[in-house]
């Protein structure tokens, strides 16, 4: 079965599962990130790796929903590594490959667990997955427990589902195996993005998994 609708962003929020989001990645891979990501100003996995390193961020971390790498290439302009990445699309991970600046790539859903060990990461990172038609927050628990104590997490969220998707509710439930929770409000595209979604906004979530 194919997906047929064209890759672009109302296609990505109207995902209904795993599969449909599989096959529409898997059609985007080659040109999304001159085709999306550059052409609308995404600046999401910029905002992340800033946001890493400004906290002092540092390796082993997990690229989550890594898709082509693009937050893999900002922590590694910002000296940030090793970067290990994992995505639904393995046609996503093959892009990121060409780039070289991941120490592994895992083809996973993250939902039906990561084929990782537990406590293997510093830190875990993720730019674009917590939005419309894509992952949950029930995936924050795995992404705990691949992380070890005190590792630091930085992830956006589309501020229009953080509350009613369930986000705050279970960052809440989580006080106890979490420490220094923050959200800060950025633009998703830049100033000036032909974007359709320009002025949609997420929220930049850093805290640590408890010591």
């Amino acid at each position: 079965m194919t997906d047929e609708r064209t890759p672009d962003v109302d296609a990505a929020y109207g995902l209904d599962g795993p599969q449909a989001a599989k096959r529409l990645y898997e059609g985007w891979a080659e040109t999304y990130d001159h085709d999306f990501a550059a052409a609308n100003g995404y600046r999401s996995p910029g905002v992340v790796a800033a946001a890493y390193a400004a906290a002092g961020g540092a390796g082993p971390v997990l690229d989550m929903g890594a898709g082509t790498g693009l937050v893999g290439e900002a922590l590694a302009k910002l000296g940030v590594g090793p970067v290990d990445a994992t995505d639904l699309s393995p046609g996503m991970l093959e892009v990121a490959r060409g780039k070289g600046v991941y120490r592994e790539l895992i083809a996973a859903d993250v939902l039906r667990g990561l084929p990782l060990g537990a406590g293997r990461y510093a830190g875990v990172v993720s730019a674009g997955t917590f939005t419309h038609g894509h992952v949950g927050p029930e995936a924050l628990d795995e992404l705990l427990r691949v992380a070890a104590p005190g590792a630091l997490f930085v992830l956006t969220v589309h501020d229009g589902i953080f509350g009613p998707a369930g986000f705050e509710a279970k960052l809440t439930a989580l006080r106890g195996r979490i420490t220094g929770l923050s959200t800060a409000l950025e633009r998703i595209y830049a100033p000036g993005s032909p974007s359709p979604h320009a002025d949609d906004t997420m929220l930049v979530v850093t805290f640590r998994k408890a010591p």
